[in-house]
């Protein structure tokens, strides 16, 4: 059975399609359909035309991820499948953009990226996952719109930052890193710091979590504030603002809840009986990761996610040890948090985290370390569909340091010539060169293979007068 490959560039409101061959020749031209109930049953028409006159074949269709605006078209292909014989996918911008990178076209046009596509699918088959992100398709959208009202609250509550510093900027110092409420109760009722020097301190002491020390500290540092706003508007704005990041903040709490109440996902239930994962963090993980049939090892899980270590050895420069950062940056923040509350909840992670902590490992150094174990830990938990055990990981560790350690690398590259002393290296390679023959001439002796040579029998060789 022949198999053809459908490529599609998704713009907003319409799509270029083509299809191509094994071989990677164009067998349907390029065309064009709108996002419309008329355009999807234009190419539904194409695409059962095509099949029936190549009297039963495969087609191997795949759209990018921009945004959303691929959706309609995904749905409608994954649709198909159960009429036509059709395997739809969609796919990371990135790598066809990296490919086309290789093949070294400078031009893009909408044709050509659905050509870049098709041809991705062909080139690589083994990292392609067809239909495979409907699972959690009623959850996605909720949870998109929780991280845009999240998004939102970080831009209000920087401009109310903004405002508070010029109108009233002593009590910038009660929120370092997160907004108490208490805060924005008291900017909503006095939003300048004229406003706060006037009240009464019973009146102030009814806000909730506000106590009197606290209280009269305000009050007087407002009598001697430097605030340079006090007129009438900017205290309007300030009101105005705290009252829709409140609201916002309880349509986060009222989403999220309703969020982790109706998703039964077994996966998620698996992942919070880690400690230091709950269920929104969990829901995250999983919307991003997906199934996880879709990755062959813990490492590809990894890569996927951006987590895994990365240097540079090119002649004499060896480049330093860091997280790679090339995934997905979502999954890899929901996993910075993960750990962050891991270290503090999980008595084993802690452990670890104390571990290197102690060989002199700085702070973020160590949680990017926990969050590569933690990840490791999710996948063999969803990978074997078991409940959070630390005794596994436990025995894993024990099983690869009493492991026997490999043959040397360098060894192995220069079985066909021995290092040469004339060869015309570098002062650096001259020198780790003679430190590798050193250590290799120092296992040989404790080895028994070679004898070590006497004083005696160099001074006899080489005739040296005895003094």
């Amino acid at each position: 059975m022949k198999n053809f490959y459908l490529g599609g560039d998704v713009s907003k409101g319409y799509c270029d399609f083509v299809i191509l061959d094994k071989n990677k020749k164009i067998v349907l031209k390029n065309f064009q359909l709108d996002d419309t109930h008329t355009g999807h049953k234009q190419l539904k028409e194409i695409l059962t035309d095509f099949i029936n006159n190549q009297k039963g074949c495969n087609i191997y269709a795949a759209v990018e991820s921009t945004g959303g605006y691929e959706n309609n078209w995904y749905k409608m292909l994954c649709d198909l499948q159960s009429k036509l014989s059709i395997f739809t996918a969609r796919l990371n911008p990135l790598g066809v953009h990296h490919t086309a990178k290789a093949e070294l076209r400078r031009n893009k046009t909408d044709k050509s990226s659905a050509y870049n596509v098709a041809e991705y699918l062909i080139s690589y088959p083994e990292v392609v996952r067809y239909n495979n992100e409907r699972y959690f398709e009623s959850l996605r959208r909720q949870w998109k719109f929780v991280k845009m009202l999240k998004k939102h609250k970080i831009g209000l509550m920087a401009q109310l930052e903004s405002l508070v510093y010029v109108a009233n900027p002593d009590i910038m110092a009660y929120w370092k890193e997160k907004m108490p409420e208490w805060v924005l109760i008291l900017l909503s009722k006095y939003p300048t710091a004229r406003e706060l020097s006037r009240v009464r301190l019973d009146s102030l002491v009814k806000i909730p979590y506000l106590s009197r020390e606290k209280a009269e500290a305000l009050i007087k540092a407002a009598k001697r504030s430097v605030a340079s706003s006090i007129d009438e508007n900017m205290a309007y704005l300030i009101k105005s603002l705290a009252a829709e990041i409140k609201a916002l903040t309880n349509s986060i709490k009222t989403q999220s809840f309703y969020m982790e109440n109706s998703c039964n996902l077994p996966e998620v239930e698996l992942l919070t009986s880690f400690p230091g994962i709950g269920k929104t963090s969990a829901i995250g993980l999983m919307l991003e990761i997906g199934t996880i049939d879709r990755f062959s090892s813990s490492k590809a899980l990894a890569a996927f996610v951006g987590v895994h270590p990365v240097y540079k050895e090119s002649g004499d420069g060896i480049g330093g040890i860091r997280m790679s950062k090339q995934g997905r940056k979502e999954a890899r923040w929901t996993l910075f948090l993960i750990a962050r509350s891991a270290i503090v909840h999980n008595p084993y992670i802690r452990t670890i985290y104390e571990e290197y902590q102690k060989k002199g490992k700085c702070k973020m150094s160590s949680i990017g370390i926990i969050m590569h174990k933690i990840l490791r830990i999710i996948y063999g938990m969803l990978k074997t569909n078991t409940t959070y055990d630390p005794n596994i990981d436990c025995n894993n560790r024990t099983k690869i340091q009493n492991k026997e350690p490999k043959n040397n690398k360098n060894k192995e590259s220069r079985r066909y010539q021995k290092l040469d002393d004339k060869a015309p290296v570098s002062r650096r390679q001259r020198r780790k060169r003679k430190e590798q023959e050193t250590s290799q001439n120092g296992s040989a002796i404790e080895c028994g293979i070679i004898n070590p040579v006497q004083k005696k029998d160099i001074i006899e060789r080489e005739n040296i007068p005895i003094y």
